[in-house]
């Protein structure tokens, strides 16, 4: 990754417009106590405690659930893309167009399965670039056609 290592701003540190007219800034034990107020007074601590273990558990979930999609994504889509290869290049085979032609969406449909294992088992960057490839293959057939 490129870029400056302090490129992320921090949290907003400039007061409002009515503590900058005061000159100063509240404290942390002011901060609290208007928070304090600010609570709905009906509301327990328990509820509180519940709510935040159950929005740790779906952010602990978050993650899976992409990688899972991503997984499927990538198998799927090489997949479908092995699939359009192989029956391009029966098509080819069965026409008047040369050998080389065929073979080239052979070899693209190959490279796609190839991505699709990967993407199977959670490579999904590499599945990526293979089907990239794959793809790229197919098109380089077709200029010979």
């Amino acid at each position: 990754m490129s870029g400056r290592a302090d490129s992320d701003t921090g949290p907003q540190t400039v007061p409002e417009e009515a503590e900058r007219i005061e000159g100063a800034v509240p404290h942390e034990k002011d901060i609290r106590a208007d928070q304090d107020r600010d609570q709905d007074p009906a509301e327990d601590g328990d509820t509180e405690d519940t709510e935040d273990t159950e929005d740790a558990e779906d952010d602990a979930e978050e993650p899976r659930e992409a990688a899972r999609r991503a997984r499927w994504t990538a198998a799927g889509a090489g997949a479908l893309l092995t699939l359009a290869g192989l029956t391009a290049s029966l098509l080819r085979l069965a026409g008047p167009a040369p050998a080389p032609v065929a073979a080239a969406y052979a070899a693209g449909g190959a490279v796609c399965a190839c991505a699709a294992f990967l993407g199977a088992r959670g490579r999904t960057r590499r599945a990526l670039w293979l089907l990239i490839a794959g793809v790229m293959v197919m098109a380089l057939g077709d200029q010979f056609d």
